[in-house]
């Protein structure tokens, strides 16, 4: 699975026009409807999900390591809420997170190579200000991709250590076949809603 700038452009054309992914919907519901508040868009890809998040008026500080997932997410903003937009254009072993009270991060930081990942999780835990949340994705080790050197995955038991200290909201476990934008694939995949308790 080769991850260079040409395999993501695919990728994007591939899912364009998708709906805003349920992860988001649901870790929205816990927030005030008209709010202020700060997000990270954690691997913001082609920016649907940083533009729904401008449309309810968060502040988002949007992150991909590819420079053409910016203009494609900028393709979207509308010009009155490019204001509430920041966008940062980095590896996850480069990536500066600010404070937020939410990081969403879908299905982007398995991509995290090995070495890096526990440096990246702890940017993650001290950036969510207290009662802040986690909404994300690890990939299992039964995962069809977990050949792949280059990328993160854990068991159960890995991702309930790495979430120790927040409270978990929300955890869900796929271990099944399905689709890929790339073909069949097998998904081992663990979905997380946790919050980073106050005090």
């Amino acid at each position: 699975m080769t991850l260079d700038e040409a395999t993501w452009d695919e990728y994007y054309r591939k899912i364009q026009g998708r709906q805003p992914r349920q992860l988001l919907l649901d870790v929205l519901e816990k927030y005030p409807a008209d709010t202020s508040l700060t997000a990270i868009d954690l691997g913001c890809g082609d920016g649907t999900e940083t533009a729904l998040l401008l449309s309810r008026h968060w502040n988002v500080l949007a992150v991909d390591g590819e420079s053409s997932a910016i203009e494609r997410l900028m393709e979207k903003v509308p010009q009155g809420a490019r204001a509430s937009l920041r966008t940062q254009v980095a590896k996850f072993e480069e990536v500066t997170l600010s404070p937020a009270d939410l990081i969403h991060a879908s299905y982007s930081i398995p991509f995290c190579h090995p070495n890096h990942f526990p440096a990246l999780w702890n940017k993650i835990t001290y950036a969510l200000n207290p009662g802040g949340r986690f909404a994300g994705q690890f990939f299992g080790v039964h995962d069809s991709w977990a050949n792949n050197k280059a990328m993160t995955f854990h068991t159960e038991s890995q991702v309930h250590a790495l979430l120790d200290g927040l409270e978990i909201e929300y955890f869900h476990e796929e271990d099944a076949d399905g689709q890929a934008a790339s073909g069949p694939k097998h998904w081992h995949v663990f979905t997380v809603i946790a919050q980073k308790t106050q005090g």
